[in-house]
Formats: C-alpha cells, structure tokens, sequence
C-alpha cells in the first residue's frame, strides 16, 4: 500500500525558504518593495492522509481544510485510488492583499496502491470538518480466515 508519496520539489521549496529567511535576517528585514511581498500562487499541493487497515475494511482520511464537497472526486480503478480535487485561491489573495501565504491552493491528488480487493459498490466516503473519509470494504475472499483444528482423524 503507498501510504508515503516524496516530492523533491518540496525539498527544493523548504531550501528556499529558509535561504530567504536567512537573507532577511542577515539584512534587518530590508529586502526591498519588489521582495517584501511573497508570491502567491494556485499549484499542485499534497493533503495528508491517514491509512487504517482492518481485517474488514481500508479507510482513508484527508485533511482539506478550505474544499469544498463538490471540488472532491474520488476514482477506483481496481486495486488503485484517486482522491483529487481543488482548494481554490481565496479572492482577498487573488487581489495582492496577502503578504505572506503558507497554505498550499491549487489542485491535489492523492494516488493508493491498495493491494487488496475492494467492494466496489460498497466503498462509502463522508465529508465533515474539512476532513474526507473515505471507507473501503475488502471482499470477503481477502479477509482472514480462522480455521478450527480438530483433534484426531
């Protein structure tokens, strides 16, 4: 199951930072009108997700704070799920009002190996304080079995 996803340009982004913080403690903070404001910008981001795994279901959980239920959409195709969807850029930020934005906008996408069968017409997904659940019952072939040892022929 692919719990972890790595994106070095977010390594890249972190070294950024804090290169960009030391210049502005190096220089008092003066880095000048065209630096003062930070970029901001719709992109690709990351949610976390937390995966729980049972000997009757997989479930899922996504923190999207700021998205709403419609910008959600949830695929399975065989052993593979896509969360994905958009947090859109608030229109205060749209408008250069911002001074620094840390929060990540734009479009995400979540992809999970699952390795296991899935009841397809009973997965089930909730949405409620800007966290997804989404549940996924195994067939019944993949859930363990407990067989009885008798004593003797």
């Amino acid at each position: 199951m692919d719990v972890l996803r790595w994106n070095p340009l977010d390594d890249l982004k972190t070294v950024q930072d804090e290169v960009n913080r030391l210049f502005e403690l190096r220089t008092g903070g003066r880095t000048g009108p065209a630096t003062q404001r930070e970029n901001v910008s719709a992109r690709v981001w990351t949610p976390p997700v937390d995966v729980i795994e049972n000997e009757h279901e997989i479930v899922l959980s996504v923190d999207l704070p700021g998205v709403q239920q419609e910008g959600i959409n949830i695929e399975l195709n065989g052993d593979t799920l896509s969360v994905s969807g958009v947090r859109p850029l608030p229109e205060e930020a749209q408008r250069e009002k911002y001074l620094r934005v840390e929060r990540q906008y734009g479009e995400f996408k979540r992809n999970f190996t699952l390795g296991v069968q899935i009841q397809q017409d009973n997965v089930s997904a909730t949405f409620e304080n800007g966290v997804l659940e989404v549940h996924l019952p195994k067939v019944e072939a993949v859930k363990p079995k407990r067989v009885e040892v008798k004593v003797g022929s």
